[in-house]
């Protein structure tokens, strides 16, 4: 598993092949699967007042498709086709980094089919243009990761995506924030570059909203809408502690809801059974707003972990990989299914308008309905939660991945990409309303990509354990060298010259570099005691040699006798030995 260069080509029939699985949700479910929300996001715009409680450019995209089309398919379809992008992009990426290529073609090719991703894209929700950029702002990290360094061209590329982040979720901006700062432990070019990009692309949204938008006739968020996670802590807070809430806490709490509402709604899980029902007032929240705001900042102070354990529990989305059937609002919330606006919110619970029917479920193809619906109805079964719904679980994998692939790679820069991981999860467990998938599905689409990061890194390690300890196996402590001296006989002192070794003035047969010279033939004997002298120049062999030396009895002389290791000479005349010293 090591960097190479990106094959384009390879894109083209993966995003092909993504799309064309995507077109086929879009026409099993057109115009898209939507919720209550999905209805807000077009009536506001319509009927008016515009407000900024969601995402400004979402409904606007929905406003230009239903004044021009007359029906939302269109921003669905758009949605298939990014998310076919995002995808690819991302899976492109990672082979560049180093990804095995065919496993993380396959799995990008696969994806499209799990209704996580399928029925997903084709819902209308800010939710799914949020996860596309989450999932190209990844992409983005793993082609710097390949680099190992920030360039201008990535630089604005994560600029503009951050940005698109804050405009399509209100807290996207805190998602932002803290992917830049994990990007700046990281790396090691363009910082400060890197810092700003960061800022403005957070501190842009929040300009719009409060400074822009206003000009142009779009109102800022409702103060319930900003602070509804506060008022569910304080409803949390009441049903579990109620000594804590003097009766003045009480007066103002019963001008916005019955107490009883507020017990209710006491569900650390969800804030929907308290602000999301006829008998709490909206109006009466946004006009005391600021005084139950000061009552929770009181109980922050004097009861801070009651309030932490309450965010905690209302973010298991982000954190807990398996949901609580048991608990109210514990379970996790990820499609509605009704066929229409009306069968969802019901009559007069949101403004009216012409072509609200724009709601309704029409298929393209009821045939493709008919396999596509009953594949998601089984999905939704509960044992299949923590494996395709939960966020929380693949966000996990995602740093087991990226930590062994820069073990493998050696490439810290590979922890970036799962930044803005970490950014979403964070932001979702500080701050949500409910356990709905959508708040986490990037991390589901990001992590299931990174699994062929995560095997083959896995791998990687383990060859290279199995290789370090084969290694350590074969290798042995050396043997120690056996004397050549022969048994009795005594050692030449440092001194004195062995028997046979020639003069140090005295040139030798074999000349000063060690061949013969012409015409002259070594001595039987003198090879051998040269090839003994070269294989241990500290401890020269005492044995006698050459002819007319004593041997032991039983010794066989001659030209053809043996040499010191005990076979004959190659060629079996004398001067076959001073030729194999030579060698040595």
């Amino acid at each position: 598993m090591g960097t190479a260069k990106p094959r384009p080509w390879v894109a083209i029939p993966t995003f092909l092949i993504v799309q064309a699985v995507l077109a086929c949700w879009w026409a099993a479910f057109y115009p898209g699967l939507f919720s209550r929300d999905s209805v807000l996001y077009l009536s506001h715009t319509v009927v008016g007042p515009w407000v900024s409680d969601h995402s400004v450019l979402y409904d606007a995209l929905l406003s230009l498709s239903f004044t021009k089309t007359g029906d939302l398919g269109a921003v669905t379809f758009a949605q298939t086709t990014a998310m076919a992008a995002a995808l690819t992009y991302l899976a492109q990426s990672l082979k560049a980094l180093g990804a095995p290529r065919l496993p993380t073609t396959l799995v990008a090719m696969l994806m499209p089919l799990a209704p996580p991703v399928g029925a997903f894209s084709v819902t209308l929700w800010k939710d799914v243009p949020f996860t596309i950029c989450v999932i190209a702002v990844a992409g983005v990290c793993a082609r710097i990761a390949a680099r190992r360094a920030v360039t201008v061209p990535t630089l604005v590329g994560l600029g503009l995506l951050f940005t698109a982040l804050g405009l399509f979720r209100a807290n996207g901006f805190l998602v932002v924030g803290v992917a830049v700062l994990v990007l700046l432990v990281i790396v090691t070019t363009m910082r400060v570059r890197l810092l700003l990009a960061g800022t403005f692309a957070a501190a842009l949204p929040l300009v719009l909203t409060n400074l822009v938008f206003p000009q142009f006739g779009i109102m800022a968020p409702a103060k319930t809408y900003v602070y509804h996670t506060a008022f569910g802590d304080i409803a949390v807070a009441y049903r579990d502690r109620p000594e804590l809430f003097t009766e003045q806490d009480k007066a103002l709490m019963a001008t916005v809801a019955p107490l009883t509402r507020w017990w209710d709604g006491g569900t650390c899980y969800t804030i929907n059974p308290l602000i999301w029902r006829r008998d709490f007032s909206w109006p009466q929240a946004d006009a005391h707003a600021s005084e139950l705001l000061d009552l929770w900042k009181r109980l922050l102070i004097s009861e801070p972990r009651m309030i932490i354990d309450t965010r905690l529990c209302r973010g298991a989305i982000a954190w807990r990989p398996v949901q609580d059937e048991f608990a109210v609002g514990g379970t996790t919330y990820r499609f509605s299914r009704r066929p229409n606006a009306d069968t969802y919110v019901g009559p007069n619970k949101v403004p009216d308008f012409p072509g609200r029917w724009v709601f309704s479920l029409r298929p393209q193809s009821w045939e493709l309905n008919q396999v596509a619906d009953p594949w998601l109805t089984g999905a939704l079964a509960p044992q299949y939660d923590w494996v395709l719904w939960r966020g929380a679980l693949w966000a996990y994998v995602s740093y087991l991945a990226v930590a062994l692939g820069a073990l493998a790679l050696r490439n810290r820069y590979v922890l970036g990409v799962a930044a803005v991981v970490a950014g979403q999860q964070l932001t979702v467990l500080a701050n949500i309303s409910a356990q709905d998938f959508r708040y986490m599905a990037s991390p589901i689409f990001v992590g299931v990509l990174l699994v062929p990061l995560l095997l083959g890194g896995a791998g990687r390690s383990v060859v290279a354990s199995v290789r370090g300890l084969g290694r350590a196996l074969r290798r042995k402590p050396p043997e120690p060298r056996p004397p050549l001296t022969q048994p009795g006989t005594p050692a030449p002192s440092a001194a004195e010259p062995a028997p046979d070794a020639p003069p140090a003035e005295e040139p030798t047969a074999h000349g000063p570099a060690g061949h013969g010279s012409a015409g002259h033939q070594p001595e039987p004997g003198d090879g051998a005691a040269r090839a003994a002298s070269l294989s241990d120049p500290v401890t020269p062999d005492p044995s006698p040699s050459g002819p007319g030396a004593p041997r032991e009895p039983g010794t066989p002389s001659g030209p053809g006798a043996p040499s010191e290791s005990g076979g004959p000479s190659e060629s079996g005349g004398p001067g076959a030995l001073g030729r194999e010293g030579d060698r040595e």
